[in-house]
């Protein structure tokens, strides 16, 4: 079974009715990192990584003298320094969004040449902090940029490679918020604004080398359909450009977006299956319009990340509606764990001390913060609860802590690596201290 197809981190296993992950008993890692608590297994990290490589192990294959697959994790879905050196250890560049994930790279040591540059209005100082780490690529997403990009190229006298980013047209039955491909959207040229971008490129910024294109049709996609069509439209908007402009583009970033099994109703496509189909569409598409094949990227970010995360909470107060919800409150929440209240995401969860006994009663999981609208799980059946129980709940790797706040002035939490039964911290949880240190009252309020 696909790693992307678990609920759970692939250690995950059950000892005298307790939890583990890596190796380590949930109740010992809530007793010694206190919680609420994050907790990310490197074994199901490792794994999703070999399987996309060897996904797409055939593709690679065609051109021995050149590297033909280039896996680049989104970092966006969580971007931590320990994390990268694994994900980098396995081959992977990464997709960056900001300063902060480049920043982060940077100084984790990462090869900044296995790192693009994506987002549609980055800023002058982040553009100059990308030419100053000498990042590999940028993907260029409207007219504006190119404008900006130029002028910075040229007063450090830099060249660099990018791509263009294009709105494919494609929509993938997913949640509003997260679809970026269909023709109605904020990223990347539309289709008729190609040829515009290309030319003002070759024709005024010599400092701007083009390598390819770049798409991305949305996030925790079920339909293989979509990756088929995107191809489609990329394979043949490359031949058109190749053959009107006299150029040679090679390199053909996909996107990412392929969907986690959250919840057992869930049915994500494999990482095996995906990459036979992309191979087998690809290589249709090569033929049909005359190219040589191409460098993919693809920049999977969820499905590396997210079944490796586990969050412990501890349960507090309950309450029983009147022939009604029994709520059950954690000491975390939405600030640790937006997705519920913005995407009505569903979780799985269980207490991890009564793993093997039975599921007798239906609760809903409330976050501790002052939000009616502050819900992790409703309706979900759980073993009788107590006060002081600790409570994990699964696939929190992905958009998790990188979407956290400290709303309500609360903490953000730790977060620790698990591996053949040792644990490490990879990001300190947040005190007091560290809340209020940004802060500062004018003199003239003093006193």
């Amino acid at each position: 079974m696909s790693t992307n197809q678990f609920t759970k981190p692939a250690t995950a296993k059950v000892e005298d009715n307790i939890l583990t992950i890596g190796g380590c008993k949930t109740t010992d890692l809530a007793k010694q990192y206190k919680t609420p608590l994050y907790v990310i297994d490197e074994e199901s990290i490792r794994s999703v990584c070999r399987e996309y490589q060897s996904a797409f192990k055939k593709y690679n294959n065609k051109n021995p003298n050149k590297k033909l697959f280039r896996p680049l994790y989104a970092s966006k879905a969580l971007c931590v320094g320990a994390l990268a050196k694994i994900i980098s250890s396995e081959g992977f560049g990464f997709d960056t969004v900001s300063m902060g994930e480049i920043y982060t790279l940077y100084k984790a040591g990462i090869d900044m040449k296995t790192v693009l540059f994506n987002g549609n209005n980055k800023t002058p100082e982040e553009l100059e902090l990308a030419l100053k780490a000498d990042i590999g690529r940028y993907s260029v997403d409207n007219f504006y940029e190119i404008e900006l990009l130029s002028e910075l190229t040229k007063k450090y006298n830099k060249k660099v490679d990018v791509l263009l980013r294009i709105t494919p047209g494609i929509e993938c039955h997913t949640h509003d918020y997260i679809k970026t491909g269909q023709i109605d959207s904020k990223f990347g040229f539309d289709l008729h604004q190609v040829d515009e971008a290309v030319e003002k490129i070759l024709k005024n910024y010599e400092y701007m080398h083009i390598k390819g294109i770049h798409a991305h049709i949305g996030s925790q996609i079920f339909e293989d359909k979509c990756y088929y069509d995107e191809i489609e439209i990329l394979v043949e908007e490359i031949s058109r450009i190749n053959k009107k402009f006299g150029l040679k583009l090679d390199e053909m970033n996909m996107g990412g977006g392929l969907g986690v099994k959250y919840v057992k109703t869930d049915k994500p496509p494999a990482i095996e299956e995906i990459g036979n189909g992309i191979i087998s569409k690809l290589e249709e598409c090569i033929e049909k319009y005359g190219i040589e094949p191409p460098v993919i990227y693809i920049e999977p970010g969820r499905s590396i990340i997210s079944t490796a995360g586990t969050t412990l909470y501890t349960i507090g107060s309950m309450k029983q509606v009147l022939n009604g919800t029994k709520y059950v409150s954690v000491d975390g929440g939405m600030a640790d764990n937006p997705r519920p209240s913005m995407y009505q995401a569903a979780y799985e969860a269980d207490i991890v001390t009564k793993m093997n006994d039975e599921k007798a009663e239906k609760v809903t999981i409330a976050g501790r913060f002052c939000e009616s609208g502050d819900i992790l799980i409703k309706d979900i059946m759980l073993p009788k609860i107590e006060s002081g129980d600790i409570l994990c709940v699964y696939n929190t790797g992905a958009y998790n802590y990188s979407m956290a706040s400290n709303y309500n002035s609360v903490e953000k939490p730790a977060m620790v690596l698990v591996n053949n039964s040792q644990s490490d911290m990879i990001i300190n949880r947040e005190t007091l201290d560290d809340l209020i240190s940004k802060q500062v009252i004018p003199d003239r309020l003093k006193g």
